[in-house]
């Protein structure tokens, strides 16, 4: 049996629920054609995450790794393109304020996801889902968690496609957060079925 390693993660900065984690939790174990979802939620630690994603990667072998992220105040599901040997920005759940400093001073400045960002994003149109390719995962976790599944696909297991999907928030996160748009989560839900679909199914 195929194997999708579906990962969230865990609420930080001001977001006091992330959306990832409820939508990763509920697709565990779940069918999306030949391939068994198999989810974990990732700590929002810039030393411990990549570690952790590493780690799930060994554990559970998969054919491919989708993170997914949240991205408070887009408005719409973002499928990332490309992932930047950088970490920086707020201090993480751990107190951890890297700045400017590389994810891995062996490694390229960049990866390009090896999912199919294009026909993810025509497919949640299609869908009636708001969505586009973004340019930029940012240089936070969500970022360090793209590059580092795209460099141990590169240099360990070159056959593992690997990517990361950003999705805004959901409707309690907009509700207790206060300033940023949200989705219902039935919606998030679907959003990612349907870029999990169009990844198996090979368009």
């Amino acid at each position: 049996m195929k194997t999708i390693l579906l990962t969230g993660f865990e609420p930080f900065l001001d977001y006091p629920v992330n959306p990832t984690m409820r939508v990763a939790e509920e697709l565990d174990g779940t069918m999306i054609g030949d391939y068994k979802i198999c989810s974990r939620i990732l700590p929002v630690d810039f030393n411990r995450a990549e570690a952790r994603l590493m780690g799930v990667i060994r554990e559970v072998n998969p054919d491919v790794t989708v993170s997914l992220g949240l991205a408070g105040g887009r408005y719409k599901i973002t499928p990332e393109r490309v992932a930047i040997n950088v970490k920086d920005g707020a201090p993480d759940n751990d107190g951890n304020h890297p700045i400017d400093e590389p994810i891995n001073e062996d490694a390229p400045d960049a990866y390009f996801s090896t999912l199919p960002v294009r026909d993810m994003v025509n497919a949640l149109i299609e869908a009636g889902l708001p969505a586009e390719v973004s340019n930029t995962a940012g240089t936070y976790l969500c970022n360090n968690v793209m590059f580092g599944g795209l460099h141990y696909a590169a240099t360990e297991r070159p056959g593992m496609r690997s990517g990361f999907i950003h999705v805004p928030a959901s409707h309690e996160l907009g509700i207790r957060h206060g300033r940023i748009p949200s989705w219902s989560h039935e919606d998030l839900l679907r959003g990612v079925r349907v870029c999990l679909e169009t990844i198996v199914s090979g368009k």
